[in-house]
């Protein structure tokens, strides 16, 4: 699902609301989760799941093409946990992949 299908999907479930008012909402929504993160704050959504910042230490890599080392400094990323119910509901569903497909 894209940002533009839940925009559709919201639009079509409200009919007081236009395909404009329904970008806004959900722009407004991400700009929000977006700007939470920055800020080093935690998401909970009850249902869904939880999205936090991890911090990922400095360390000390290879260039794969020379093998000289670098540093690569610390990192923050954004960790999604799902929670319960999305893991039971993800879960109970078969599995309907393309053949073609390839996971990572």
């Amino acid at each position: 699902m894209t940002r533009s299908d839940l925009v559709e999907l919201l639009a079509e479930r409200f009919s007081q609301l236009t395909h404009k008012d329904a970008d806004a909402a959900v722009k407004t929504i991400l700009d929000a989760m977006a700007d939470a993160l920055v800020r080093g704050h935690r998401i909970e959504i009850r249902g869904f799941g939880s999205f936090a910042i991890n911090r990922r230490p400095p360390r000390l890599g290879r260039n794969p093409r020379t093998g000289a080392s670098v540093p690569v400094p610390e990192r923050r990323v954004p960790h999604f946990k799902p929670g319960k119910a999305l893991r039971e509901a993800v879960g109970s569903q078969p599995v309907d992949l393309p053949a073609s497909s390839s996971t990572r």
